[in-house]
């Protein structure tokens, strides 16, 4: 019983051990490699193109948002399409023509979008 239950874990097992194994060579790797010359402007902080030390009370372009937020609505949405995907096989003929009109709404309101200029940055 113990034999049967480790041989099936020897996989997960050997695939660990190359993975960790594979971390550590790249990071060894990058460690040798690397040139270091830093300068003020490669160590001072960064953070989605604004100063990170600057007036907490600044106010930020609407497009900055905009942008942001249709990103993430778009990348939500398109996960969606992963497990159906990987279940395509056993779907119905309603599922199939569900998610094509899930994706109908979905271009159509890409193109909007794009009409409105909402994907412009100036």
């Amino acid at each position: 019983m113990t034999e049967g239950l480790l041989r099936d874990y020897l996989p997960i097992l050997i695939f660990l051990g190359l993975a960790v194994a594979l971390g550590a060579i790249l990071m060894l790797a990058a460690w040798v490699i690397a040139i270091r010359n830093p300068d003020p402007e490669k160590v001072s902080a960064y953070e989605c193109g604004f100063n990170a030390f600057d007036d907490a009370r600044m106010k930020f372009d609407v497009r900055f948002y905009l942008v942001s937020i249709l990103f993430i609505i778009f990348d939500l949405e398109v996960a969606f399409l992963f497990p159906w995907a990987v279940a395509f096989g056993e779907l119905s003929l309603a599922a199939f023509w569900s998610m094509m009109i899930f994706l109908a709404v979905l271009t159509i309101g890409f193109i909007y979008e794009w009409k409105k200029g909402a994907l412009e940055w100036q």
